[in-house]
């Protein structure tokens, strides 16, 4: 299904721009399907997550949350890694789709050239969708945020909506294994822009560890 939709992604674009978000949508739909009546997965969703111009921060817990994205929203733009759009025909599909490349080595040209796309995705409406961690992290651990997020808040100046997620319970990362079990995203307070880095940093982390055991939460900051 996801080798069906990425090539129905890529093959539509010529006809409708439209039709390439619909089959990503359809995409992530299916694997809610799959989740929920072949995998057992129970999906509670504790708040509101609002299809508004704003930047989502999301725990990293496994590639649930990744492809569960186009179904949360209607067209979200998620910071990905420049690694993936090398991807035959699923690269293709993202850079149509309107992913946007993060590139860690690529100085400040990629630095500018990822901020000009966010203000694009930002004035078409869409909601950016960012994982602050930088890679999937097994459940219980809350590492600091990668430096890059303090970036965007401060240049891109919107308000920022945590999200925390517990995937790796029963979708751990890394895994072909997946359990039955209850997963749920808790949407935090949103906080707004223009606060001071360590501020801002801090209630994104403590928002998106939110489902984390308390001891997570020490040895996070005992690491910070």
């Amino acid at each position: 299904m996801s080798s069906f939709s990425s090539i129905g992604a890529v093959i539509s674009l010529p006809v409708s721009h439209k039709a390439t978000i619909w089959f990503v949508r359809i995409w992530a739909q299916f694997h809610r399907l799959i989740c929920r009546f072949v995998l057992g997965h129970k999906i509670v969703v504790d708040g509101e997550m609002p299809d508004i111009p704003v930047l989502y921060v999301f725990k990293h817990e496994g590639a649930f949350e990744t492809i569960e994205q186009p179904g949360l929203f209607r067209h979200p733009a998620v910071f990905a890694k420049e690694q993936l759009f090398n991807i035959p025909v699923w690269g293709q599909a993202a850079h149509f789709y309107g992913l946007i490349p993060v590139d860690r080595d690529g100085g400040g040209k990629a630095m500018r050239a990822m901020l000009n796309a966010a203000k694009a995705a930002l004035a078409k409406g869409r909601p950016l969708v960012l994982f602050a961690e930088g890679t999937r992290i097994p459940h219980g651990e809350a590492p600091p945020l990668r430096s890059g997020f303090a970036g965007i808040y401060r240049l891109l100046g919107v308000p920022v909506i945590p999200v925390a997620v517990n995937s790796g319970i029963a979708y751990p990362p890394r895994r072909w294994v997946k359990w039955p079990g209850t997963i749920t995203y808790k949407i935090g307070e949103t906080i707004p822009a223009g606060l001071p880095r360590e501020e801002a940093e801090d209630r994104v982390w403590r928002a998106i560890n939110a489902l984390n055991p308390p001891e997570a939460l020490l040895a996070g900051k005992a690491s910070a």
